[in-house]
């Protein structure tokens, strides 16, 4: 896996990877950026989501367990000094579906989270990530 990153202009970048797939990264306007993408520490907790996102779809579609919408809020806390690294991140987990079970949704979240998904397996050395989850019945809401 390679990815090339290239100044754009002001603090503008785009990354490149080796997928074909691009995205812009910018800094805040403070720092001389213009707003035009998300931040570079943006796009790790980006990562961890998606990756433990794919993970819990996988593994419930594997278990044949129709799911009609997964969602993860992903809040983060930095440290105050420089470098300003992550110190504490929280995953919360949305699981909609019809007539769900817990334990199937709380296995997916489990295994994503301490065995497969290879961002939060690279994280977890040096930040105090935690995680939950809530299941919402499709039928209910959609009323």
């Amino acid at each position: 896996m390679n990815v090339r990153i290239k100044w754009l202009d002001h603090m503008s970048f785009v990354g490149e990877a080796s997928s074909g797939h691009s995205v812009v990264m910018d800094g805040s306007l403070e720092h001389g950026g213009r707003n035009l993408g998300p931040r570079p520490m943006e796009m790790i907790l980006l990562g961890l989501g998606g990756c433990s996102s794919f993970d819990i779809v996988s593994i419930l579609q594997k278990s044949r367990v129709a799911i009609d919408d997964c969602i993860v809020e992903i809040s983060a806390q930095r440290a105050d000094e420089i470098p300003a690294v992550f110190t504490k991140i929280h995953l919360h987990y949305i699981v909609k579906g019809a007539a769900l079970q817990d334990k199937h949704v709380k296995r997916a979240v489990e295994l994503t989270s301490e065995k497969y998904c290879s961002v939060a397996m690279m994280l977890k050395h040096s930040v105090e990530l935690s995680y939950d989850y809530e299941i919402q019945d499709s039928i209910s809401s959609e009323k």
